[in-house]
Order: C-alpha cells, then sequence, then structure tokens
C-alpha cells in the first residue's frame, strides 16, 4: 500500500484500557473454515492466537456514534462501536502505512476478494517477493488482502488506507512490514458485512 498523508487529530474519547464486558459466546465457533466462500477460508485454530485479539464484545466509551469503525494502531485494535457504551473488538496487524496514517475518513468502496497490486516501493524493496505482481494479483487464497478489503476516502480522494483481511493469521497482533491493517479473515468478513457504504472510519 501507498503511504498515506497523515490526516486531522481523530475527535473521539476513549478510556485508556476497555475492560472487557463479555467474550462473544460463540468463541473459537467464529473462526471455523466458510464453506459459502468463493475460495477456501480455512478455520483458524485459536489456541495459537492471543486471546485479546479474538472478537469480542467489549465496554468501550466513545463520543462516535454507533456503527463508527475506531482503529487504533498502536494497540492492535480495531473497534466497531454500538449501542449502549459497547463495541465489538476485533484484534489486528499493523503494517507499515498503518502506523502512518490518522484521522477520519469514510468507506467509499468494498469489495470482496479484492484485486491487490503492490506498490513501486514494496517492489523495489523486496524485488525477488513482488516483482512479478507488478501487474497486480487477482482475489484468491494467495491474495495478501484476504477476502475482503474497505478502502477509506476523504474528499473524495483515495488515501490509500485499507482495512483487509490476511492469509496470515499469524500476524495478528503484530506490527507487520507492509500493508495497512489487516484482520482474519473471518474477523473481516463479520465486520464487512455489519457496515454500509460512508461508514466513518477515526484512525487513533
Amino acid at each position: 500500500m501507498a503511504i498515506a498523508l497523515p490526516l486531522t487529530a481523530a475527535g473521539c474519547v476513549t478510556t485508556d484500557a476497555p475492560r472487557l464486558a463479555e467474550r462473544d459466546s460463540a468463541g473459537a465457533g467464529h473462526y471455523a473454515a466458510i464453506p459459502s466462500e468463493k475460495f477456501t477460508v480455512d478455520a483458524i485454530d485459536v489456541s495459537s492466537v492471543d486471546p485479546r485479539f479474538l472478537r469480542q464484545v467489549v465496554d468501550y466509551r466513545t463520543t462516535e456514534p454507533p456503527g463508527t469503525i475506531v482503529v487504533d494502531p498502536h494497540n492492535r485494535f480495531l473497534y466497531l462501536v454500538k449501542e449502549g457504551g459497547r463495541a465489538v473488538r476485533y484484534g489486528v496487524g499493523v503494517g507499515r502505512a498503518g502506523l502512518e496514517f490518522t484521522g477520519t475518513a469514510n468507506i467509499q468502496l468494498k469489495r470482496e476478494w479484492p484485486h491487490w497490486t503492490p506498490t513501486e516501493a514494496m517492489i523495489a524493496r523486496e524485488p525477488k517477493r513482488y516483482a512479478r505482481w507488478a501487474g497486480g494479483m487477482d482475489g484468491g487464497e494467495s491474495n495478501p488482502l484476504g477476502a475482503r478489503a474497505l478502502y477509506l476516502f476523504r474528499g473524495g480522494q483515495d488515501t490509500r488506507y485499507r482495512i483487509h483481511g490476511t492469509t496470515e493469521p499469524e500476524s495478528i497482533g503484530k506490527a507487520v512490514s507492509s500493508g495497512c491493517i489487516r484482520m482474519m479473515n473471518q474477523d473481516i468478513i463479520d465486520l464487512y458485512g455489519q457496515v454500509p457504504l460512508h461508514t466513518k472510519v477515526v484512525v487513533l
């Protein structure tokens, strides 16, 4: 992903460490294989994932209205704000671009099994890995954007900031070499189904 210019400071107030309100009752069931998808979505062994980064409902105080997405890239969480001081919290992995973008944007495009093209910087940095994909890669099981992607715009301009799936669930909760905000495929599919176009996204 290309690095986006920083946006204005986010207008949200949160607790420093939201208290766990309830673990999602479906637990590991959320990370089962999804046979109905166009391409394979394998089950995830949740025993290998830090429990903090599994999908769960938490207490979350914010001035943002329900339906807003709040991304906390430094603590590796994404929140979907709900009614009553709650939010669905997802664990994320954060790439270099994901740490250099802050502010407010809106989802202007949503894609299932999106096309991906590495940036020129990625190709220059690791030509053996990325040069063959200079013309782009179609969606599929090997595509680094995973099963879904949400594209953020501001003022009608593409910020080059993405919230997307990943083929590397072990990267959740970590800083990774490239990309923006990555989620386990099961989680990005869940989030994708809950947020319409023009959803507000605040990146802390």
